[in-house]
């Protein structure tokens, strides 16, 4: 047979040139092997468009037989395909071969259809006409009389032969030299041959087992297309005689095959396919999970977007998970599914501990978390914790510890109503039972910061108290953390106070030198927070926290190892204590923290903007002129100004009133203009145009001077509504009566006008009410009643119907002012 010879056909599915009808290009004048050729490729060219929209169509996820017709299709398709590019490329084929693909494509074609009967799908209506035209085709072809040349398969040009040597060539004994040593494209006409002889039964078992070390051998160093036929050609082999699934098993052979799984996604499938089938062996599962990265990889292909690869690979991960160390390490790559199962099914408890003490010692992500939640890990767990002996009590709580790292697992936790129990556990006084206060009282430090109104009770909260002194510092960092997310509870007022009364303060103090610095930084959070509710003054305070408590709390401060959270509630504290600051010479480490960004330092935190704002309140209150030109000295007023562009709410509303504050006092102490002298043109530098004097920051305590009205404005302009009051308090020292017109000049000329009557609209009826007042000043010029009037009306006929009696009086009188103009 020469190869240089052309075949009767030339047919390729990547031309582009194929007629439109499969009848057309298989005329009734040809038949023989270039008939069934030219069909079997016409077949594949116009099946792909239509396999690939079939594969596409998200309205067919749901269904699994669909999906199963299609995978089973496409897994044809892709052997076939193999073949139809090598008849491009000018190879010829046996004619018996591509008729068995033929048919088994049409089949599963039709296994589509079938299953997709009554549903909407993708190029159904083409696939239905292809199927269709082929039937006719086959069936027209089949009537002819065929001559079967069983071993037609075309050689190189140097290795021409008589038709009696092609079949000797093709006997076994060459295909497996050929196999053996022949280069990428003798091998690839090798496994065509090899897979004739497979399906026409010409494989004996003794050749089968000569036959599959070479073909692992080979794929080591084929090329990726050569490399998915060697393994569907193995599939084959195993589908012929499953009892080669033993030899197919050494673990030499399975290494070489997961190195196929890192392919492409033919490659990748087709080992897949091969591997589960292996997997019926249990010696074969467990030398599977023993080759390093293989688990891995199975869960990376799961978890990837081809939906085929990934129910292929779900269930080889299913079937190796039988061993319940490889569900473990399955389910340590991130597939929990089948440890899950372990939980929920069965009897076997030390099973269900083994599996419970492995994720309680997993390290798992929040998104670990919530998968095995969403699988039932969390119900399953309670359930053993509370129907098991103390051994299963003990794994499962532990597991349950992990598992609560994610609030969506809290609220399942809480749903399944294990709270109580866990209550009673940690109060318990039984030996055994103490050893588990541990997990719970973790667990019940997660409920009490995810759901915490289920905690706020005083008599809770007290016994959590008294536990402290008596158990371990892991136990004490926990209850430290429930006490205070209780405590800090919108609805934890009651609990602030009965805490307070029992002198809970007095319980905490000790632990302010505790070297453990965790246990050090939650006492001293619970302190700030019990004193913040403390409604009896100062006397109360100096009760519970004498001068060396203060002492050392201000040295936690100062030291430069403490955390930025401890040194936050020390200043908390210290609020309480104002002029303990100023003995304690803290006041410049204070400032000095909030001159820099509190946005970007790393040294401050919201919190502790916050507190600092909190204890210079005190400090700058006008009724102790001295402490407020030392705060002032100290850089305080700068430094509040930049407090006020924070993120946070609370310290800009803080730092408002320490501004409102000074200036109050600047007043008393502005210096006429009229009292200084000069040699020739006065000075302007240092002259203030709202008080009408010589003011400057540090000896006036001027906020214009500081800059403080353009962040202050921008807060009114902001969405937050939080800060208004103290803002408004603020603008408001400029428009006192003594400066009121020159005050109202500056607020026009920052162009403040707009945001002031925005409060009318949003703002607290507090705020609503400080506006009216200081707009009242503004329009008492007629020019700004002119500019802005227009705008106020309605917000005002607005507060005169729903504000409270004496806003709807202000209002009132003010928009009668308006109306005369």
């Amino acid at each position: 047979m020469d190869y240089d010879s052309k075949p009767d056909y030339e047919v390729s599915s990547k031309s582009g040139h194929q007629s439109s009808s499969i009848d057309e290009d298989a005329s009734s004048e040809s038949t023989g092997a270039g008939d069934v050729s030219l069909i079997f490729q016409v077949f594949i060219e116009k099946l792909t468009p239509i396999l690939t929209k079939m594969k596409d169509d998200k309205s067919l996820v749901g269904d699994p037989t669909i999906q199963e017709a299609i995978q089973s299709l496409e897994a044809e398709y892709m052997s076939a395909n193999v073949l139809s590019e090598s008849l491009s490329n000018g190879h010829s084929l046996p004619q018996k071969l591509l008729d068995e693909l033929t048919e088994n494509l049409e089949r599963s074609l039709g296994f589509v259809l079938f299953a997709s009967h009554g549903v909407q799908m993708a190029k159904k209506s083409e696939a239905e006409d292809l199927r269709n035209e082929i039937l006719s085709l086959r069936s027209n072809s089949r009537s002819e009389k065929f001559s079967e040349f069983y071993y037609d398969l075309h050689l190189s040009p140097a290795e021409f032969v008589e038709e009696d040597d092609d079949r000797t060539l093709l006997d076994v004994c060459s295909l497996v030299l050929r196999l053996k040593y022949g280069n990428d494209e003798e091998l690839e006409q090798a496994l065509f041959g090899l897979n004739l002889l497979i399906t026409e039964s010409n494989v004996a078992e003794e050749e089968e087992e000569e036959i599959i070390p070479i073909l692992f051998n080979r794929l080591n160093s084929s090329t990726s297309n050569n490399r998915s036929t060697i393994i569907h050609t193995l599939r084959r082999l195993v589908d012929r005689n499953n009892d080669i699934k033993g030899k197919m098993g050494d673990i030499r052979f399975l290494s070489t095959l997961v190195k196929s799984l890192f392919g492409d996604k033919y490659e990748q499938r087709e080992a897949i396919m091969l591997l589960s089938t292996l997997t019926d062996i249990a010696v074969v599962r467990r030398r599977l999970g023993r080759i390093p990265g293989f688990i891995v990889m199975l869960v990376a292909i799961f978890n990837g977007d081809d939906a085929a690869a990934s129910n292929d690979a779900g269930n080889l991960l299913d079937s190796l998970a039988t061993n319940i160390q490889y569900a473990i390490h399955i389910a340590e790559a991130g597939y929990f599914k089948p440890l899950v199962r372990y939980l929920k099914e069965g009897s076997d408890m030390r099973n269900k501990v083994q599996v419970a003490t492995a994720l309680s010692r997993m390290t798992l992500t929040d998104k670990s978390r919530a998968l095995l939640g969403e699988d039932g890990a969390v119900e399953s767990l309670v359930k053993m914790f509370s129907k098991g002996n103390f051994e299963s009590k003990q794994s499962a709580l532990s597991a349950l510890q992990n598992l609560s790292g994610l609030r969506a697992n809290v609220e399942r936790l809480v749903n399944s109503g294990v709270v109580l129990t866990l209550l009673q556990l940690l109060f318990s006084v039984t030996s055994i039972l103490m050893t588990l206060r541990e997990p719970a009282s973790a667990i019940l430090a997660r409920i009490a910061q995810s759901e915490g109104g289920l905690l706020v009770k005083p008599d809770i909260a007290q016994k959590m108290l008294s536990l402290l002194n008596l158990t371990s510092p892991v136990i004490q960092c926990h209850l430290l953390e429930a006490l205070n997310s209780i405590t800090s509870h919108s609805d934890g007022s009651n609990v602030r106070r009965r805490m307070n009364e029992n002198g809970a303060i007095r319980l905490l103090l000790p632990f302010l030198v505790e070297t453990y610095p965790k246990i050090r930084t939650g006492a001293l959070r619970l302190i700030h927070i019990l004193l913040s509710e403390n409604m009896h003054g100062e006397m109360m305070m100096t009760e519970q926290l004498d001068e060396s408590h203060v002492h050392i709390i201000a040295k936690i401060f100062s030291d430069s190892s403490s955390s930025v959270e401890e040194k936050a509630s020390a200043v908390g504290i210290l609020s309480s204590f104002p002029y303990a600051i100023i003995n304690e010479n803290l006041l410049p480490g204070l400032v000095s923290l909030i001159s820099s960004s509190p946005n970007t330092s790393p040294a401050i935190s919201s919190n502790m903007a916050e507190n600092i704002a909190g204890a210079l309140i005190p400090l700058t209150h006008p009724s102790d002129r001295k402490c407020q030109h030392y705060v002032a000295e100290q850089g305080a007023i700068p430094a509040l100004v930049n407090l006020l562009s924070c993120d946070s709410t609370l310290a800009k509303h803080r730092s408002a009133i320490c501004l409102a504050q000074l200036s109050q006092t600047s007043l008393s102490l502005r210096k006429s203009r009229k009292q200084r002298w000069f040699c020739g043109m006065p000075s302007v530098e240092g002259f203030c145009q709202v008080h009408d004097s010589h003011c400057s920051v540090r000896s006036t305590f001027c906020i214009v001077m500081a800059g403080a009205i353009t962040p202050l404005l921008q807060i009114l302009q902001g969405g937050e509504r939080g800060a208004d009051e103290s803002v408004l308090s603020c603008i408001a020292t400029l428009v006192e009566d003594e400066i009121w017109e020159k005050g109202c000049d500056y607020l026009v000329k920052k162009r403040g006008v707009p945001f002031l009557i925005k409060v009318l609209e949003v703002g607290s009826a507090v705020a609503q009410e400080k506006s009216v007042w200081i707009l009242e000043r503004v329009f008492r010029v007629e020019a700004y009643i002119m500019e802005h009037g227009e705008s106020a009306k309605p917000l005002l006929v607005e507060l005169t119907h729903n504000g409270h009696a004496t806003l709807k009086l202000k209002a009132a009188k003010l928009l009668v002012r308006l109306e005369r103009y």
